[in-house]
């Protein structure tokens, strides 16, 4: 097997399913999910150099600067989990990140082969996360728009009421599409210019949008 052979990048609002779809996929063809925020948490909790930095950061109510977020990606990229491939998800979000992501690639002579753009409206979104329904218990997901439960707010095999996510309101998730739409179009842009970009409709079917994913991927 060839060292990297699968280096994605999955770029998509909040409630896109790139997560989903990155879970999935990583497990099926050994490449490693690089979500950040996940990373940014682990190397927090093993105390790493760069999870000391975070931390740093994160406890003066900080950013957490551009050079410590690479530094982690360096460090992931680089480890034995990821020696088949990748699957980054929520970087890069600068062009500066894009830059310095192709800059690690290149010292290890290789390069990011796909930028997967999962492409969903914004009112699409609010539904998808505003409606968002959990049974805490089991993990059982629902949705008030797309899945609702047979009886509102009930579970449909226990019967025991579902919770949702404080942040999943309309508010904040409007919030979270303005920070996206900020950054999206530099980040696009930068990969658009290198041929990488493969647009895919996000509001297909789960199912018809992992099987356009998985055609870009190699065993």
């Amino acid at each position: 097997m060839s060292e990297h052979r699968n280096r994605f990048v999955f770029f998509g609002p909040p409630g896109s399913g790139k997560g989903t779809q990155a879970i999935q996929l990583s497990k099926e063809y050994e490449a490693c999910h690089l979500s950040t925020g996940d990373m940014l948490r682990d190397a927090v909790r093993n105390q790493t150099e760069m999870g000391l930095k975070a931390k740093a950061k994160i406890d003066a109510g900080e950013l957490v600067s551009d050079d410590i977020v690479i530094g982690i990606i360096r460090d992931s990229i680089g480890s034995p989990a990821c020696r088949y491939g990748f699957i980054l998800d929520g970087f890069p979000r600068t062009v500066p990140q894009a830059e310095a992501l192709d800059q690690m690639l290149s010292d290890r002579n290789t390069s990011v082969e796909h930028v997967l753009n999962l492409g969903v409206s914004d009112e699409v979104v609010v539904k998808r996360v505003s409606g968002r329904l959990t049974h805490l218990t089991s993990g059982r997901t629902y949705n008030k728009f797309f899945k609702p439960p047979k009886v509102d707010g009930l579970d449909d095999v226990t019967g025991e009421p579902l919770t949702q996510r404080p942040d999943d309101n309309e508010n904040i998730i409007r919030n979270r599409l303005k920070t996206y739409h900020g950054y999206a179009d530099k980040v696009l842009g930068y990969y658009n210019q290198k041929g990488l970009v493969r647009n895919i409709n996000g509001e297909q079917p789960i199912s018809v949008v992992n099987e356009q994913i998985r055609s870009f991927f190699k065993k």
